[in-house]
């Protein structure tokens, strides 16, 4: 790729203002953190796809993780140039294909801010990786330990890519589905593979969140929360151990329980 800009942000990511809190001793007046929301348009070959809503920080690997699970690159060898401009409300994206044509359709999600998305299938994650529940807790503490955004302001979620050790990837956004495509992006900008590994996120999980998790070959997901009814049945049949309600020692396995070492005899 020619041209890109620097990953960091350059605008804030939070924003104070005031607020009234309330506790035991009564009301008082203060000053609260809450995060930045920001329109992100993306144009693909001088032509408008899409506008994203998401936290102005690592915008490149947003991009080009979003490019890739919606099946429009497969590496960074599509892209020729790439570059965030007009105070980071639009990136320009130039692919290697002059002919490429704009999908025709798309669906809206139950994203954050009803993400759009262009993909409805998944390919069968092939893997013999395994974790077990303290495994899966542990990394889950880290991923808590390490949401510093989170803990400024509070309103984000946070994702992560990680080993069976430690956390490899992480990123935050308002947007959950954003956090993936964050890691996704990173991962392949820095050449970091994402098969056998875990993905942890602070959101409920939901189909199209499980479908950019095949995208990745991921085989086991996490969440804290509950999935959606939609993302069980698809994490059986993509073979994604689906994970949730990952709470202090207590979690619930809803698909593929095999990879968390459960043997049904």
């Amino acid at each position: 790729m020619q041209d890109t800009v620097d990953v960091k942000p350059t605008k804030e990511i939070a924003l104070e203002t005031e607020c009234i809190r309330y506790t035991d001793s009564g009301w008082s007046k203060t000053i609260a953190s809450v995060p930045i929301e920001r329109e992100l348009t993306i144009y693909i070959n001088l032509k408008e796809f899409v506008t994203i809503l998401c936290t102005p920080l690592k915008l490149n690997f947003l991009v080009i993780g979003f490019l890739y699970s919606e099946g429009i690159i497969t590496g960074m060898a599509d892209i020729t140039m790439m570059r965030v401009c007009d105070a980071e409300s639009e990136v320009d994206v130039r692919l290697t294909r002059d002919d490429y044509e704009l999908p025709k359709r798309k669906r809206l999600t139950s994203g954050c801010g009803g993400g759009p998305s262009f993909i409805t299938y998944g390919q069968r994650v092939e893997s013999d990786f395994e974790l077990t529940p303290k495994e899966i807790m542990a990394l889950t503490r880290q991923l808590q330990e390490h949401m510093d955004l989170y803990q400024t302001s509070g309103g984000v979620h946070a994702s992560a890519l990680a080993d069976r050790n430690k956390l490899l990837i992480m990123a935050e956004d308002i947007g959950r589905h954003n956090t993936v495509d964050k890691i996704q992006g990173e991962c392949i900008f820095k050449g970091i593979s994402t098969r056998d590994c875990v993905l942890l996120s602070t959101g409920r999980i939901s189909s199209e969140m499980l479908l950019k998790a095949a995208r990745m070959g991921v085989p086991i997901i996490v969440s804290r929360h509950s999935p959606t009814g939609t993302a069980v049945r698809l994490a059986d049949e993509l073979g994604i151990a689906l994970v949730g309600r990952v709470r202090g020692n207590r979690l619930s396995v809803y698909s593929h329980p095999e990879r968390l070492g459960f043997r049904d005899n």
